[in-house]
């Protein structure tokens, strides 16, 4: 993410005070997150596809079947935007003009190339299942050969990101304050409940420590 003329594509230029362009800032919201959406176009036609990601250091790792549009597109080292929202709560102003919400998102550019080597490969595997649920790489049966060749991974350069985001209460105009009209913030929290079993796992199998004390990074 070096100061270079693409850093254009995405400057914060609405509430540029929100903008944050700091490289550990963007990630913290690239790594807290489950799901990201990734846009690009194809053909004239653009297209945006909800995908699992997971951070390797510098890069952004994607998976899913090699008919893929989206890996297609990726592999081809064509240019994708990826992003990322986390919300974090409902800003009630007294004004429906002031009402937000407070959120942080993320904007990356970059370029694909297909993780090849086998090695490399499982290794990336491991990683996006990591993100998901540390530990579960572990426990779990390794892809088979033939799902393992249904499987393709991306690797997307980061050349270029930034980061947005709100904070706070309502901002209303100085004369909606004395209105009488309940405002403030309605947090949002995300949170996992108790795990529900499998109906056919078999007796004697313990939930794992893994699963009991998981969560996400705020």
């Amino acid at each position: 993410m070096a100061n270079t003329e693409t850093d254009r594509r995405n400057r914060v230029k609405r509430a540029p005070d929100r903008g944050v362009y700091e490289r550990e800032a963007i990630y913290e919201i690239v790594d807290a997150a489950l799901i990201c959406h990734v846009g690009f176009v194809q053909d004239g036609q653009p297209f945006v596809i909800p995908s699992i990601h997971a951070r390797d250091g510098v890069e952004l790792l994607l998976h899913g079947a090699t008919s893929s549009r989206l890996i297609r597109h990726v592999q081809s080292g064509h240019e994708v935007c990826v992003a990322i929202t986390l919300l974090d709560g409902l800003v009630l102003a007294r004004s429906i003009y002031s009402h937000s919400m407070n959120y942080r998102s993320a904007v990356l550019f970059g370029k694909g190339r297909l993780i090849e080597g086998n090695q490399e490969r499982m290794h990336a595997l491991e990683i996006l299942s990591d993100h998901i649920m540390p530990g579960r790489w572990d426990d779990s049966r390794k892809p088979n050969e033939k799902e393992f060749k249904a499987t393709a991974v991306v690797s997307i350069s980061i050349e270029s990101a930034s980061a947005k985001v709100r904070t706070g209460p309502p901002n209303d105009d100085d004369e909606d304050y004395q209105l009488p009209i309940w405002a403030g913030v309605l947090p949002i929290e995300q949170r996992f409940l108790d795990p529900e079993r499998d109906p056919r796992l078999f007796h004697g199998v313990e939930l794992p420590d893994y699963i009991k004390e998981y969560h996400r990074k705020k």
